[in-house]
């Protein structure tokens, strides 16, 4: 069966729903159709919560009906082949789909090494984007009293936490000194460190695992350092890989991590066809090195610079590299970063200059459930322009690394926060006297 549309999207995750809604808000006269393999698509950053925190899955679903009032065709249907000269792709189901523009939103997979013995065995889980196999892996945990989860990252972090609220003894190990080691500066590393593990989580660090034992099932772990964790189950938290294996099939560029090629409009090597969210290449936004970061809030940005350029390319509405913009919540206290961290700035050879500041979020400090509040500031000496921060606090944290998000990618300086104007409200922020990131830049000022 032959059909024909102007706009193509490939996946259905965050940065596929982002830009088939896009492509049709911006491109009203356009046909644009949708190609994914679930029926249901979870919403990637509330998986972590499917394990305890929310009742199921279908509590963490991403929701059709915004693709539908616009007017976005979903086929339920798997993309086997891209014909990039006749404009056409082919699906597992047989249909036959011309188009005018292609976006590929192909996500990634979580990666599951081939060194690591035992990777195979009953009882080993990752962490997909699969609402099917993660309902399993939910009903499987009612029967398991042990379980460790390999890798420290966000997902591991928020999985181990999740978990531990079923009343099942978790186990995180970590290769790094700290959880979050690769996110945050040390100091901030521990101190959620030190929260997870008061809230029961037994936490390892500074040991990778070497080997995954059992018959059929998992037994048990083994660590680099002989040390052996009984278990009832694994669950392998360790990174994501691109899925641009039919990128790649289709004679598109891929960079040596297995990224898919992109210009700063999010065009690949071959004409009309368009990469976004986790299979694409990003580069870092303060040294333009290419990283592997991978963020629902990123791929977002990538699919409407996508969409937004695919019939008239726009200078102003460009991707100019990953800010990388992360938070979690562990208990009643957040973490939040954006940019350089000290470490990342020091291995760049940055000259910078760093500085924190502790206060309160409401004013007075007894109003509100009012929660310390931290903000550390990352800025370059010869310009003074702000290369990173990050926050300790309560639910605020996550909006308040935004807007030091929007900071950096303003190419905001200490003085332009020193004159910034703030709007402040005693139930609901702290006090405009001692308000956390503008005390930070004065701390930082002093230094300069």
């Amino acid at each position: 069966m032959k059909e024909q549309t102007d706009v193509l999207v490939i996946g259905g995750s965050a940065a596929g729903l982002v830009a088939a809604m896009t492509a049709k808000s911006v491109h009203k006269d356009k046909k644009v159709v949708m190609i994914r393999r679930e029926d249901k698509v979870m919403i990637p950053c509330g998986i972590p919560y499917i394990f305890g925190s929310l009742e199921s899955s279908d509590a963490n679903i991403l929701p059709d009906q915004g693709l539908i009032n616009l007017g976005v065709e979903i086929k339920l249907d798997n993309v086997i082949s891209i014909d990039p000269i006749l404009k056409k792709v082919s699906t597992e189901k047989g249909l036959e789909i011309s188009y005018d523009k292609l976006i590929l939103t192909t996500g990634s997979e979580p990666s599951k090494p081939e060194w690591l013995k035992g990777r195979n065995l009953e009882n080993v889980f990752t962490i997909p984007k699969n609402k099917v196999y993660l309902d399993t892996l939910v009903q499987q945990l009612k029967t398991f009293k042990k379980v460790v989860v390999v890798g420290a990252g966000f997902i591991g972090v928020e999985v181990s936490d999740e978990i531990n609220k079923r009343g099942i003894e978790v186990t995180l190990v970590e290769k790094q000194p700290h959880i979050l080691a690769l996110a945050f500066d040390q100091e901030i590393a521990i101190d959620a460190e030190n929260v997870l593990k008061s809230r029961g989580v037994i936490v390892t660090t500074g040991v990778g695992i070497k080997e995954i034992q059992g018959e059929k099932k998992v037994s048990s772990v083994l660590l680099d350092n002989g040390e052996v964790i009984k278990t009832d189950a694994v669950i392998l938290s360790i990174g994501y890989l691109p899925n641009a294996e039919l990128a790649k099939k289709t004679g598109i560029h891929i960079n040596d991590k297995g990224f898919i090629i992109v210009d700063e409009y999010l065009r690949t090597n071959l004409k009309d066809i368009y990469a976004a969210g986790d299979c694409a290449e990003k580069r870092d936004f303060a040294t333009n090195r290419i990283t592997t970061t991978m963020l629902a809030s990123t791929a977002c940005a990538e699919a409407r610079v996508a969409a937004l350029n695919l019939y008239k390319l726009s200078t102003i509405r460009k991707f100019k590299g990953t800010i990388g913009i992360y938070s979690t919540s562990i208990g009643e206290y957040a973490y939040g970063v954006a940019g350089l961290t000290e470490e990342a700035a020091n291995k760049e050879n940055f000259s910078y200059e760093a500085a924190s500041f502790s206060g309160i979020d409401r004013h007075p400090g007894k109003l509100n459930q009012p929660h310390k509040q931290m903000v550390k500031l990352i800025v370059a000496k010869e310009s003074g322009r702000v290369l990173g921060g990050s926050v300790i606090g309560g639910s605020s944290a996550g909006e308040l690394i935004n807007v030091i998000g929007f900071v950096i990618q303003a190419g905001m300086t200490v003085n332009d926060l020193l004159v910034s104007q703030i709007g402040t409200q005693p139930m609901l922020t702290a006090s405009p006297a001692a308000y956390p990131l503008i005390k930070a830049a004065e701390a930082i000022s002093k230094k300069l």
